[in-house]
C-alpha cells in the first residue's frame, strides 16, 4: 500500500496567512498540519507517499525533505492547478501504479490516527472504504447515504438538500479499480474532477464502498476558527516540560512546554500553552490554548487562545485573543483601540494598537 497526500490547495480562506506560507504548513501545537498527517501514514505502516504539490512546492518540499524523519519515503507529484481531488488521483497514477493506496488531504487533522482503517481495508478490500463524521451543515460538506448494513449507495458533493448528516472526512482508501473511473470522469459544475463522482461511478458499477464512522475528532483546519480549534484539542494532551530558562520571577501553571533556548521572565504563563525554541516572553502573560512558535517575543502584553507563527514579536499589547499571527509579524501600541483584540495578520505584517 502507498499513501497519497494532497498539499496542492492554494488556502484561500486562511488568507492573508497562506499569501506567503503553504496552509499545510500553518502550525498546530508548534508542529505543522502537514506533519500529523504523515505520521499518522507512517504510525499505520505505509512508508512510500507521493504528496501531490502545486505553487507552494518549494516550502513543502524544504520542509518535509525525502521524508525520512518520518520514516517514509517520499516522491513529489507535480499538480499544475488544484482541479478537484479526482485530478490529484490522475496527476499521480504512474506512481501509484497498481497497489491500493490511501489518500490524506493534508489540512486535514484526525484525532486517532488511521490504524484501524487502514487495518480493515486490508482485510476486506473493497473497491474504497470512505470516513464519515456526523457534521451540523452537511451542505458544506460531501454526504453518504447508507443502507441499512452501513454500505454506502449514494454520494452528494454539497447538497442544498442532504439526504443525510454524514460528511465525507479527508481520508480515502481505494483499491487501482478507482483509476479506472477516475479516468472517465467529466469535470463538476465547480469545473473540478470530484472524487465524489468518481466513487459514486463505482457505486453505479456494482462495486463495494464500504464505510467507516469516525468516532474520534475531526477537522478541516481551512479557516481560522477550525485552526485555533485543532490547537486547543492538541494542546489539551500536551505533557509540560521546561527545556528553556524561567527565571524566579515567572510563574508556570498547567501544563506548559517551554523549548531549548527560550527564556520566560517576570511572566505568568497558564497551560496548555506552548513556547518555542528562541523566543523570549517578559514582563507578560500567555493564557491557555496558546502556541507561542520559534524566535518570538511576547513583551508587556497578554495574550492567549492563539497561534502566533515564527519571529513575530508583540509588545506592549494589553490584549489579544482568538488570533492567528503570521511570520514576521510586529504588534505595537497605538492609542485608541479596543482593550481586546482579535486578529488575522499576514507575514511581514506592522500593526500598531492601543496598550
Amino acid at each position: 500500500m502507498k499513501g497519497l497526500v494532497l498539499a496542492g490547495g492554494s488556502g484561500t480562506r486562511l488568507r492573508p496567512i497562506t499569501h506567503t506560507s503553504a496552509k499545510q504548513l500553518v502550525p498546530v501545537a508548534n508542529k505543522p498540519v502537514l506533519f500529523y498527517c504523515l505520521e499518522a501514514i507512517a504510525a499505520a505502516g505505509v512508508t512510500e507517499i507521493g504528496i501531490i504539490v502545486g505553487e507552494t512546492h518549494a516550502e513543502i518540499e524544504a520542509a518535509v525533505g525525502d521524508g525520512s524523519r518520518f520514516g517514509v519515503e517520499v516522491t513529489y507529484l507535480h499538480q499544475h492547478a488544484p482541479l478537484g481531488l479526482a485530478h490529484a488521483v490522475l496527476v499521480a497514477r504512474d506512481y501509484l501504479g497498481d497497489d491500493d493506496f490511501v489518500m490524506y488531504l493534508g489540512d486535514n487533522f484526525l484525532l486517532g490516527g488511521i490504524d484501524d482503517l487502514v487495518g480493515r481495508f486490508t482485510r476486506d478490500r473493497p473497491s474504497a472504504q470512505i470516513m464519515l463524521t456526523r457534521v451540523s451543515d452537511p451542505r458544506q460538506f460531501g454526504v453518504a447515504v447508507l443502507d441499512a448494513s452501513g454500505r454506502v449507495i449514494g454520494l452528494e458533493e454539497k447538497p442544498r438538500e442532504p439526504k443525510s448528516d454524514l460528511a465525507l472526512v479527508g481520508v480515502y482508501l481505494f483499491t487501482p479499480d478507482i483509476h479506472e473511473v477516475v479516468a472517465d470522469l467529466k469535470p463538476s459544475a465547480r469545473g473540478e474532477l470530484e472524487i465524489s463522482d468518481a466513487i459514486q461511478r463505482l457505486i453505479d458499477d456494482g462495486r463495494r464502498v464500504e464505510s467507516l464512522v469516525v468516532s474520534g475528532y475531526w477537522k478541516d483546519t481551512g479557516n481560522v476558527n477550525d485552526m485555533l480549534e485543532v490547537n486547543r484539542l492538541v494542546l489539551e494532551s500536551l505533557e509540560g516540560r521546561t527545556d528553556g530558562r524561567v527565571d524566579d520571577d515567572s510563574e508556570l501553571i498547567g501544563r506548559v512546554v517551554v523549548e531549548d533556548g527560550a527564556v520566560v521572565e517576570r511572566s505568568r504563563v497558564v497551560g496548555p500553552a506552548i513556547i518555542g525554541a528562541g523566543t523570549l516572553v517578559s514582563g507578560s502573560y500567555v493564557g491557555p490554548f496558546t502556541s507561542i512558535s520559534r524566535d518570538c517575543a511576547i513583551v508587556d502584553s497578554e495574550i492567549e487562545y492563539s497561534i502566533v507563527l515564527p519571529r513575530s514579536s508583540i509588545t506592549g499589547v494589553s490584549r489579544v485573543e482568538g488570533s492567528l499571527i503570521g511570520h514576521d509579524v510586529q504588534v505595537t501600541p497605538a492609542a485608541g483601540a479596543p482593550r481586546a483584540h482579535r486578529l488575522v495578520l499576514g507575514d511581514h505584517s506592522r500593526v500598531r494598537m492601543s496598550s
